[in-house]
């Protein structure tokens, strides 16, 4: 039993030199994760440089050339192409795959799951990958379970404000070059985006579909389901890219099944894993991304109170950072949940 509880493990992180990748890294080093070997992966463009871990520079492998045999746990954040060629040629090889992009999530033989919501789903995984949520559907699903389990969900409106790192560092870049651009009096001269983003919002994420949504609303409708287990939940989602470097923001209205007081919101929302609530009725007393979300763990809670148009409405406001909990913390927490199956 000793043995087993000091196990070390060979850990493989595809597209560790993307923003995604960099913070698992540092999650994995803050988080003690027993570490054997950590391998950063990547293009052959980015193969060759170093990243850092625990202090120490770390050469960067190239991901084409790589023989994965020997990997215990590769964690994916490099795109669903990338994804959809080698997580399957990693678990082939015996690796349990926790994958970040959509390549897999409505697979039915892939399991969906977030750390504190549904964390026994990842144990049934045939194809040997799990698949991390979208960053948006994250941070709701850890502060809508509570409230689901407890009084049921039947409706979920939401509009969400996420920032430009969902879009990559060079949305961020952009973002940076547009405000120096505007505050010097020049042409902020949009390339990343269809529109100029900075002093600006953008009611448009990832690639428009027939029904007239996007599909980064969409993920919100399908992963909800899958999440919670529930495919009756009616989700009505907008999202929007809105002028900040990193966390997402959610203004959330649900209609419950039965009634459910803000006061008793309050007390279910205290007491969930991974929730921070920050509800006071004065300047200053709610989650803001910059605030509170920037470079932090939790998911926080705000502005809880009823709907004043319908009977069992109750309003949220929830902020989170989209890199941490939206992608690399929930991941390493869901390859802490693998580890632990080996003890």
């Amino acid at each position: 039993m000793s043995n087993q509880q000091n196990r070390r493990f060979t850990v493989a992180i595809v597209g560790a030199t993307g923003a995604v990748g960099e913070t698992m890294l540092n999650v994995l080093a803050e988080r003690d994760f027993p570490v054997g070997e950590i391998i950063p992966l990547a293009s052959e463009r980015s193969a060759g440089g170093e990243v850092e871990f625990k202090g120490k520079k770390v050469k960067v492998r190239d991901l084409a050339t790589f023989d994965p045999a020997g990997v215990d746990i590769a964690l994916f954040s490099a795109g669903g192409g990338v994804s959809k060629e080698y997580a399957p040629k990693f678990a082939a090889a015996g690796a349990v795959v926790i994958d970040n992009s959509s390549a897999f999530r409505y697979d039915d033989d892939v399991p969906l799951v977030v750390s504190e919501v549904n964390p026994d789903a990842l144990r049934n995984r045939p194809r040997g990958i799990i698949a991390n949520p979208n960053c948006s559907t994250m941070q709701l699903m850890v502060a809508l379970a509570p409230i689901h389990r407890a009084v049921g969900i039947e409706r979920i409106n939401v509009a969400t404000y996420q920032s430009v790192s969902g879009a990559g560092r060079s949305a961020m870049e952009e973002l940076g070059r547009q405000t120096a651009a505007i505050l010097g009096f020049q042409d902020p001269d949009p390339q990343r985006f269809p529109v100029q983003i900075a002093f600006n919002l953008i009611p448009h994420i990832d690639e428009f579909l027939d029904n007239g949504f996007t599909k980064e609303e969409m993920k919100l409708v399908w992963e909800t389901r899958k999440i919670l287990a529930d495919d009756s939940i009616q989700v009505n989602p907008t999202a929007v890219r809105v002028p900040v470097f990193f966390g997402h923001s959610e203004a959330v209205n649900v209609e419950t099944k039965t009634a459910l007081t803000p006061d008793r919101a309050r007390e279910l929302l205290e007491k969930a894993p991974g929730v921070v609530v920050v509800d006071e009725r004065k300047p200053g007393g709610y989650p803001t991304p910059v605030t509170h979300a920037s470079g932090s763990d939790p998911v926080y809670v705000g502005r809880i109170r009823e709907d004043l148009s319908h009977p069992r409405g109750l309003n949220l406001w929830i902020v989170a950072d989209n890199i941490r909990k939206g992608a690399a913390l929930n991941a390493v927490q869901l390859a802490e949940l693998v580890a632990k199956e080996s003890s």
